[in-house]
């Protein structure tokens, strides 16, 4: 943030702001859009694409601006970018095709339309940020690969834990520490918690249900990780992780919490507490055998060892997301993206008995909750990626907790996630 402030101070003085096509307008998305306007230098938000062009106005008039252009086709994209004006639209494409933006900032959380506005971005050589770590928990490998072929930065966006997770991992290996787990403090985990449940609390705080229904029902702590472990090559210690309750302990006792043999052997694991505090941060544990250093690391009251708790005491959301606009334009720097093969898989369970001929619906429902499993396992049981579960029609009964596999399936027609996930699994000779 020290060097993005004057990068993005100097773009402002020079009138070259970095020019954003947000695509969604839901709570998350509004509140980006009111950071970036009201109080960032150097970036501007052109224009916004929603099925809904309503919720695209209102993020635009909570930011104070509200001589708003409908636009439906290229040609008035062009004309409202040129002429400064900002614009609404239903066509995601629209922005991803334009000459006049540079960067896709992608809010959707939903997998198959992610996908399709992302490749369609890529396609046309655009910076892609999103905030979705569902989509790089499912197809994040192969996209990138085709980010990495057209030389344009496809990444996760700061503000949520992942991309702070990393920001701490890459501080922690630049020290010569040794990351060996990178954790996510969570303050509740039901597995079995539905939109029903979470109806009350979504309405509080003015959000989707099936977004906090991901949240309580750990699936979205499992996108999180598994996308985290695709970045650094590490993996889970256990199917669904350990995932420890310490109601009200410092996380600096996470040193205690979790097998220091396994993490200290390989490439390390990503995994979870609920209930600690300073809540809702991150943590990295590392370690190192340098004796000296070991020596100054405990009189800086990180203890003797063998493992080192670092850790970030907050995630600030949207307030953080024009920092990865900043990093990828100014500074070409990826904030979090696979590093290649993938090394975590989001699995589909079932969250209740399902009966042959039901429809699963998406992530954060009432069908499926999902569980962190290392990739090759999950590929070596034909596991199904909770990320391709919605809209599949199960062949046969399903047991409560019991995971759903590719043969227990019927998958929908012409989805563009199933080729991308058949061309990530092919490009990593798997099965």
């Amino acid at each position: 943030m020290i060097l993005i402030d004057k990068a993005l101070e100097k773009l402002q003085l020079e009138g070259k702001p970095i020019r954003v096509g947000m695509i969604g307008a839901g709570f998350m998305a509004a509140g980006t859009a009111l950071e970036i306007i009201k109080y960032r230098q150097g970036i501007t938000i052109v224009g916004i694409a929603n099925r809904n062009t309503d919720r695209a106005k209102i993020a635009y008039n909570q930011a104070g601006i509200t001589d708003i252009t409908i636009a439906p086709t290229q040609e008035e994209v062009e004309a409202a970018i040129q002429q400064n004006k900002p614009f609404v639209t239903e066509n995601a494409m629209l922005l991803c095709r334009s000459k006049n933006i540079d960067v896709i900032l992608e809010m959707t959380g939903h997998v198959e339309y992610g996908a399709n506005v992302a490749m369609e971005a890529i396609k046309n050589k655009k910076h892609f940020v999103s905030f979705s770590a569902e989509l790089f928990g499912t197809l994040g490998s192969i996209l990138k690969h085709y980010a990495d072929e057209q030389d344009v930065i496809f990444t996760l966006a700061d503000g949520d834990q992942p991309v702070v997770e990393m920001n701490l991992y890459r501080f922690v290996k630049g020290m010569g520490v040794k990351p060996v787990l990178c954790g996510n403090i969570k303050g509740l985990h039901d597995p079995y918690r539905n939109p029903t449940t979470q109806e009350g609390f979504a309405k509080k705080w003015l959000q989707n249900t099936g977004m906090v229904t991901s949240f309580a029902d750990g699936s979205k702590i499992s996108f999180e990780q598994a996308v985290v472990a695709n970045a650094t090559g590490m993996g889970v210690g256990k199917r669904g992780m350990y995932g420890p309750t310490y109601m009200g302990a410092q996380i600096s006792e996470a040193v205690n919490w979790y097998p220091t043999e396994q993490l200290l052997e390989g490439n390390g694991i990503v995994d979870y507490v609920v209930g600690a505090t300073p809540g809702p941060g991150i943590y990295i544990l590392g370690t190192i055998d340098d004796p000296v250093q070991k020596h100054y690391l405990n009189l800086y009251k990180m203890g003797e060892g063998p493992l080192y708790c670092f850790y970030t005491p907050f995630h600030l959301c949207h307030f953080e997301v024009p920092n990865t606009i900043a990093r990828a334009v100014i500074f070409n720097d990826t904030a979090l993206a696979p590093i290649g093969k993938p090394c975590v898989d989001v699995i589909a369970t079932a969250k209740k008995d399902l009966v042959a001929g039901e429809v699963l619906d998406g992530i954060g429902g009432y069908a499926t909750y999902g569980l962190c499993e290392n990739y090759d396992t999950a590929r070596n049981e034909n596991i199904l990626p909770l990320g391709l579960a919605e809209g599949c029609t199960l062949k046969r009964d399903i047991k409560k907790d019991e995971v759903i596999s590719f043969t227990d399936v019927e998958i929908p027609a012409g989805r563009l996630v199933d080729k991308l996930w058949k061309e990530q699994v092919e490009k990593y000779n798997e099965i």
